[in-house]
C-alpha cells in the first residue's frame, strides 16, 4: 500500500492533523509509529486501516486489512464468541470455520471461559482480548494495531507478540502504535514518528530492516521428532523465521531460528496436522556452535506443550 501526499483535517476550515504524508507499506514487514499524545498517530492508523478517508492526497493498493482500535466499543448486542463468529463471516469465513477460529483465539488469549458472556458484561481486559481476536482470526494481509496491548494481562501481551511474529512470518504486514518503547524492540523493519502533522522516518529500514537485526540477535535451537521421512526441506522458506535445518541427535531434526521467531515456529510444529513432537528447546551457543554437546536445554516430553493451544495426538510431516 502507498500513501502519496496524504493529509487529514476535520472540517473545511479545521486545522490539519496530518499533512503531506508519504509512506510505502511493503508486504512482510513490521512498522512502528511513534509520537506524543494527540500528534495524529491514531488518525494515521485509521487512514491505513480504511476506517477514515484522507482530506488530501491518495492511498493506493489497499490489501485485506484488520484493525484493533484504541477503544473497543463493548456495548454491542453479542456474546464474545457470537461477535467473533459474526466478524468472521463478515471477513468471508463460513460459519463452522468462523466459530472454530473464534474459539481458538479466545483460548489463545485465555478468554475461553467468557465465550458466552455478553460483551457489555466483560471486563476491560477481556474486552480487549476480544478486540484483538477479531482482527487476528481473519489472517489479514495488513494488521493495524492502535495500543492493542493496553489492558491485556502479561500472558495475553506475550501471546499478542507471538501473533504479530506469526503474521509477519506468514508474509503479512503489521503497523502498530504502543506506549511501551520496549514493545517488539529491535524487531521493527522501520520506525516513524508523527510530529507537527508530518510523518518522519525515525529509523529507515536497511536490507531486511529490523528483522535483519533481530535475525542477527539471539537464536534458539529446536530439536523436533517426526515420523520417518518427514524431515522438512533445507531452507524451509514456508516456516516462520526460515530456520536452518540439519539432522539432530537420535533421529531428530534440529531447527535453528532467530529468537524473535521461535514461538511462531514452535506453534507451526506443534499445530501441524499431524504434529511434530518437541524434544528440546535451547538457546543457541555463540558463534553458531550447534553440534552435540554445544548446548544445554530441557526435554519437552514431560511437558510437550509450551501453551500452543489444542494439539492432536498423531505424528506426521510438516505441511
Amino acid at each position: 500500500m502507498r500513501l502519496d501526499g496524504v493529509g487529514r483535517r476535520y472540517g473545511v476550515r479545521g486545522d490539519w492533523v496530518l499533512r503531506d504524508v508519504h509512506l510505502d507499506v511493503p508486504a512482510h514487514a513490521l512498522l512502528r509509529i511513534e509520537g506524543t499524545n494527540g500528534c495524529g498517530k491514531s488518525t494515521l492508523l485509521r487512514l491505513l486501516a480504511g476506517i477514515d478517508r484522507p482530506s488530501a492526497g491518495r492511498i493506493t493498493g489497499r490489501p485485506r486489512t484488520a484493525y484493533v482500535p484504541e477503544r473497543f466499543p463493548a456495548a454491542l448486542p453479542f456474546t464474545a464468541v457470537g461477535y467473533l463468529t459474526h466478524l468472521g463471516r463478515v471477513h468471508g469465513l463460513r460459519g463452522p470455520e468462523a466459530d472454530r477460529r473464534a474459539t481458538e483465539w479466545l483460548t489463545r488469549f485465555g478468554a475461553a471461559g467468557h465465550a458466552r458472556t455478553p460483551l457489555a458484561d466483560l471486563s476491560k481486559g477481556t474486552s480487549q482480548k476480544v478486540a484483538v481476536a477479531q482482527a487476528l482470526m481473519a489472517e489479514p494481509e495488513l494488521l493495524v494495531l492502535d495500543e492493542a496491548w493496553t489492558g491485556l494481562d502479561g500472558a495475553a501481551r506475550d501471546e499478542l507478540d507471538r501473533a504479530v511474529a506469526e503474521r509477519v512470518a506468514a508474509g503479512g504486514t503489521v503497523v502498530f502504535v504502543d506506549h511501551d518503547p520496549r514493545r517488539l524492540a529491535g524487531a521493527a523493519d522501520a520506525r516513524y514518528r508523527v510530529a507537527e502533522g508530518r510523518l518522519l522516518a525515525e529509523e529507515a529500514a536497511g536490507p531486511g530492516g529490523g528483522r535483519a537485526a533481530a535475525d542477527r540477535g539471539p537464536r534458539v535451537i529446536i530439536d523436533a521428532q517426526g515420523p520417518p521421512g518427514s524431515t522438512p526441506r533445507p531452507g524451509a522458506d514456508a516456516l516462520p523465521g526460515r530456520p536452518d535445518i540439519v539432522a539432530g541427535p537420535e533421529g531428530t531434526t534440529r531447527l535453528t531460528v532467530p529468537a524473535f521467531h521461535s514461538d511462531a515456529l514452535l506453534r507451526a510444529l506443534l499445530t501441524a496436522r499431524p504434529p511434530w513432537h518437541i524434544r528440546a528447546v535451547t538457546a543457541a551457543p555463540p558463534e553458531g556452535r550447534t553440534g552435540p554437546g554445544a548446548h544445554h536445554g530441557h526435554d519437552l516430553d514431560a511437558d510437550p506443550d509450551p501453551d500452543p493451544g489444542p494439539v492432536p495426538d498423531e505424528e506426521g510431516p510438516l505441511p
